[in-house]
């Protein structure tokens, strides 16, 4: 893969490895390395969540802070985990979904676009925002339900209304009480909050690494006419471009895997919110759970800013969720590329 301008422009072209595409992957090696690795990172980022969590459904909100103290304080290191073990259990057949949605949309989309003349540029970026929210919908048939009994263990220890014994009681008493329905409850709002938020998530990250090479190109053609010059030699120097060392790809993944985090974070945070609350408080009065009603109650809690709850977990969240996953996606690709296709 060749990024970069031409030496006119003053870039130097850059060429990168190439990309592992679907139909290189050893599918067997790709999911079972991908549950492993993948359950590793989600246990690492899981206190973000929980805290987040909390935060979206406390009224008044304390500081980030003070919810993490109060929760070390009253309930230790394991209040941290609450619904870990349900998360974890939806997260592996979940994030298969998602990465067989993805990946199988992206080759389809990317190569339909560029069948049809749409320069590479942009049809990367489209490929990657339908084939982000492809993988959503598909995800969320599993991960709703999972979401929802996962977050109803966590915020039980914070003050909550419900009291469960673990995933599978709260699973029977969810059924019990609401039916197929109440594991679903927020389920429009899912898809809301995520297929919106993963398209933007994979737009913004092809651009945002298109945008580092081509400075990171600017800056090595600087560099080269520098030198040219100091040698006495003139002229424009070739060189055959720069190719950049595996270190240095993945860096320039991570970073612009948190930017692409941070974005969508803070674009989707009223619609995460809003699923939250609806997955988590019951009606109150014994009424439905709506949409509408959901966010009259967020606002007269605290306006528009309620909306905003637990933003800085969230935002930090997603941005080292982004970089982790991203580079740990890409390694795993790699890890599974059949013998001789890369």
């Amino acid at each position: 893969m060749s990024l970069g301008a031409e030496e006119e422009s003053g870039a130097a072209e850059i060429h990168l490895p190439a990309e592992v595409g679907w139909e290189m992957l050893d599918k067997s090696r790709f999911f079972v390395l991908g549950a492993a690795l993948f359950s590793g990172v989600s246990a690492a980022l899981y206190p973000a969540v929980v805290l987040k969590t909390r935060l979206q459904v406390t009224h008044p909100p304390p500081s980030c802070i003070r919810a993490a103290v109060s929760i070390l304080r009253r309930e230790g290191l394991r209040g941290f985990y609450r619904g870990f073990a349900t998360s974890l259990t939806g997260t592996i057949p979940a994030r298969a979904l998602y990465m067989s949605a993805l990946e199988v949309t992206k080759s389809a989309v990317g190569t339909t676009t560029v069948q049809l003349g749409v320069p590479e540029p942009a049809a990367t970026a489209a490929a990657s925002a339908v084939a982000g929210l492809s993988a959503a919908v598909a995800a969320q048939v599993v991960w709703t339900p999972i979401d929802v009994v996962s977050q109803r263990l966590m915020v039980q220890g914070g003050g909550g209304a419900a009291r469960y014994l673990g995933g599978v009681d709260a699973f029977k008493k969810i059924i019990r009480s609401d039916g197929l329905r109440g594991l679903y409850r927020g389920f429009g709002m899912s898809i809301l909050t995520y297929a919106p938020s993963n398209a933007v998530w994979w737009a913004s990250y092809s651009i945002s690494q298109r945008l580092i090479w081509s400075g990171i190109g600017y800056y090595a053609g600087g560099l080269r006419r520098l030198s040219t010059a100091e040698d006495g030699r003139g002229g424009g120097g070739g060189g055959g471009g720069l190719r950049p060392d595996y270190a240095t790809v993945v860096a320039v993944q991570g970073v612009s895997a948190a930017v692409a985090g941070g974005a969508a974070a803070v674009v989707t945070m009223p619609l995460d919110t809003i699923k939250t609350r609806m997955q988590v408080i019951d009606g109150g009065d014994g009424g439905r759970v709506t949409i509408g009603r959901t966010v009259k109650r967020l606002l007269g809690e605290g306006g528009w800013g309620a909306c905003y709850r637990g933003l800085g977990p969230r935002w930090a969240s997603m941005s080292l969720s982004a970089t982790t996953m991203i580079t740990t996606y890409e390694f795993l690709k790699r890890l599974s590329a059949k013998d001789g296709s890369f």
